[in-house]
């Protein structure tokens, strides 16, 4: 027994009816166009060493290569033709063209998605000489500053990029010729694809690197019978680049990370059944992972926030979504003149520490229910009414001494823990006010509000002060502006003043709700607040460089932001997009989406996909699916319909491409936000692989004659489509009626 072996996983998978999902591929059989290539090879070699022979066997031999430069080449031509065509801000060229703007003038601004991405396209800027002053308003006429059509080309060219790789993508899944240029044709030729990547928008980039993601792992998984060569080690390296840069130009890349996660899990409990392996050398294919695949994205995810930061060093428009030490830092930022104490007469805006809150705020609305008082709420955006005025609390000795007495006093009264203020509103001269009324949204707290006036209040305006933390030595306790975290609790009600991240409705201007907490969660960080704008004639600025915050602070006080502000992209009941869409739209292309206005003065643009692609992508999918119960229904009953070999290479490459369009089409039916057609690009270049794939097995056992018909009649559909539709993406010039033809589904709209 001592000398018996457990076989090796592989080989395991190999004899196997049912292998894993993920596993290498096993002992396949050489397809038609292999034994082909072969057979020609071998007559060239035997008829001599004639000039135009040798030639031919060193095209065979450079196939590959002279194969992907052409496609390279003839994408680049369809990606580049017309591009300068429109002159004007074309769709979400007005927030992506405005982002790399920010990026050129060194300007804090705030987004949903991570920078790498938006970096880039400050880069192609910056190539092309731009200074970052046009505005990029939507529709508006590029000046002469702005070389827009370079920047396009810039992004134009990583877009074009995605075709070659497909055709070496699927080249790594052992596909034949014919189904590997099937496969970059279909990608070349989609008229979606063509149209997204033609202006200065993030989704080419986005492409390009899902591209390279499932590329690199096709190739890492063609290594693992050489683990820890320099190939493997290569290949897994890049694997997590690539994974990095994917997340680092959008969340959605969250998903390419996925497949690969799954990829590895299932590929090192595979290796924990082969007994021969030696416990060391398990755990270095676990640390090989974790360092290649979670440690070097996290390094790329993280740098591009640390580059990020290190550009955008001038206040913006995105200052207030971040902590008030944060924006202390930035040039121009009034925040680091700040007067370092709070004192009685202190005019203030107050922030909430929760991540995403807000800063504290009023207007002259009112409540539509409830109190029917003044309306109290927590805002993102600088403007006077988020300024308020510390005053002392209400039956106070001090309560009539009036504010400017005490700001000119010889000793200044600084507020300390423990005390017991009033706030005061300037601009609508109220006071912050609650009273046993429930929230508008928030039931289970109470209401708050601005009751009164500067002599008119009672007992329910008075608030102490309770220090949180202070970073700093601050032996008096006193409230520091930017450095002291303190809640403000209701000296009547015994409650805490909060924002719980709710946004209201129409009537509350989509402001997030403030309310005050009876349950007392003393250690929920939205009942936390500070000091962020402090101003007081009798005191003087802080000394330079008090006021620092940390990098990764700041970094996931942003990712917390970033995530927030992602799920509140949610469809206004009260308005209709007709841009948006639903994820079962998709597959079927069941819409379409206007770019710009249909105006027959202008260039129009018209994102739609090309129908052949799209179609026989989800039909492909759909039949791998039952293909596959299918076959495992016959299994089980000993009917067998592929070798084992042939079994565990169609099940385990079918399984990737289908998880990997799963992996990014599924998730957007349980996302909340607003969805528009461009969200279903990268699954669809998943989907698109399952075509050419599907016809390599179906045509298996077929002649060469039937072969060439159907791949010949495939490459017809896509490219006689494409041109049919061509115009919608290059730009219809002039009227758009003569293409009303085209409208195959009901909600297309081209004409």
């Amino acid at each position: 027994m001592d000398n018996l072996k457990r076989r090796h996983p592989y080989q395991a998978f190999q004899l196997s009816p049912i292998p894993g999902p993920f596993e290498p591929i096993p002992l396949q059989s050489p397809d038609h166009d292999d034994l082909d290539d072969n057979i020609q090879k071998e007559k060239t070699l035997k008829s001599g060493p004639s000039p135009n022979r040798t030639w031919l066997l060193y095209c065979q031999e450079k196939q590959r290569l002279l194969t992907t430069v052409a496609l390279t080449l003839l994408s680049l031509w369809t990606r580049f033709r017309l591009i300068g065509l429109s002159n004007f801000v074309v769709w979400d060229e007005a927030h992506f063209g405005k982002f790399a703007s920010y990026y050129l003038k060194r300007e804090f601004y705030f987004d949903v998605h991570p920078p790498l991405g938006k970096m880039l396209l400050a880069l192609s800027g910056y190539l092309t000489g731009y200074d970052g002053s046009f505005g990029f308003d939507s529709a508006a006429m590029y000046p002469d500053t702005v070389n827009y059509t370079s920047m396009r080309i810039f992004t134009a060219t990583w877009g074009a990029l995605l075709v070659p790789l497909a055709y070496l993508t699927a080249q790594q899944f052992h596909m034949s010729q014919k189904a590997c240029l099937l496969t970059a044709s279909m990608v070349l030729f989609d008229t979606a694809y063509l149209c997204i990547s033609r202006f200065i928008l993030l989704d080419s980039l986005l492409l390009f690197f899902t591209s390279t993601s499932l590329y690199t792992l096709a190739t890492f998984r063609n290594q693992s019978d050489k683990p820890f060569s320099r190939s493997w080690w290569t290949w897994l390296s890049l694997t997590g680049l690539s994974l990095g840069c994917v997340l680092s130009v959008k969340w959605v890349g969250l998903f390419a990370v996925a497949l690969v996660g799954f990829y590895t899990v299932e590929e090192l409990w595979d290796l924990l059944g082969d007994v021969q392996m030696p416990k060391k050398t398990y755990l270095c294919h676990w640390i090989a992972r974790a360092v290649c695949l979670i440690g070097l994205p996290a390094m790329i995810y993280i740098a591009s926030f640390a580059v990020h930061f290190a550009i955008l060093t001038k206040s913006g428009p995105g200052d207030a979504v971040m902590s008030s030490l944060f924006q202390s830092t930035l040039e121009g930022n009034s925040l680091a003149n700040n007067p370092l104490e709070l004192a009685y007469g202190s005019v203030v805006t107050i922030k909430n520490i929760g991540y995403g809150g807000g800063l504290l705020h009023s207007h002259v609305q009112t409540y539509p229910e409830g109190s029917r008082q003044q309306q109290v709420t927590s805002y993102h955006h600088k403007d006077r009414n988020n300024e308020w005025q510390v005053r002392f609390a209400r039956n106070s000795p001090q309560e009539n001494l009036k504010v400017q007495e005490a700001s000119e006093e010889t000793v200044v009264r600084f507020v300390k823990n423990g005390d017991v203020i009033r706030l005061y509103h300037p601009a609508t001269q109220r006071n912050l006010h609650s009273h046993r009324i429930p929230a508008p949204l928030t039931s289970s707290q109470w209401e708050v509000s601005g009751y009164g006036n500067d002599t008119v209040g009672d007992l329910k305006d008075n608030w102490r002060i309770e220090i949180v933390k202070d970073p700093s030595t601050n032996e008096n306790q006193r409230v520091q502006a930017l450095k002291t975290t303190f809640r403000l609790r209701h000296v009547l009600l015994d409650c805490l003043l909060t924002t719980n991240g709710v946004s209201l409705p129409a009537w509350g201007f989509r402001q997030l709700e403030v309310g005050c907490d009876r349950s007392n969660h003393t250690d929920d960080s939205r009942t936390w607040w500070n000091i962020e704008e402090h101003k007081h004639d009798a005191l003087p600025p802080a000394e330079k460089n008090t006021f620092k915050s940390p990098f990764f602070k700041d970094f996931l006080h942003l990712n917390i932001a970033m995530w927030r502000s992602n799920n509140a992209l949610v469809l206004d009941p009260e308005k209709i997009d007709n841009l948006a869409s639903k994820p079962t739209d998709w597959p079927f292309l069941s819409v379409g989406l206007r770019m710009c206005s249909w105006d027959d003065e202008k260039p129009k643009y018209y994102m739609l996909g090309n129908p052949v692609v799209w179609w026989s992508a989800g039909l492909a999918l759909s039949t791998f699916v039952a293909t596959v119960f299918i076959c495992l229904i016959r299994m089980r009953r000993n009917i067998k319909d592929f070798s084992k070999a042939q079994w565990a290479r169609f099940y385990s490459v079918g399984k990737i491409i289908l998880s990997g369009w799963l992996l990014h089409y599924i998730p957007f039916f349980i996302m909340g936000r607003i969805l528009y057609l461009h969200h279903y690009f990268p699954a669809l270049y998943f989907g698109i692989f399952m075509v050419p794939y599907l016809l390599d097995y179906a045509t298996s056992k077929s002649s060469a004659r039937v072969r060439n018909a159907v791949y010949a009649a495939a490459f017809i559909a896509v490219t006689g489509t494409f041109f049919y539709f061509a115009p919608v993406a290059f730009g219809i010039q002039g009227s758009s009626k003569p293409y009303a033809g085209r409208h195959w589904r009901q909600n297309w709209s081209i004409a």
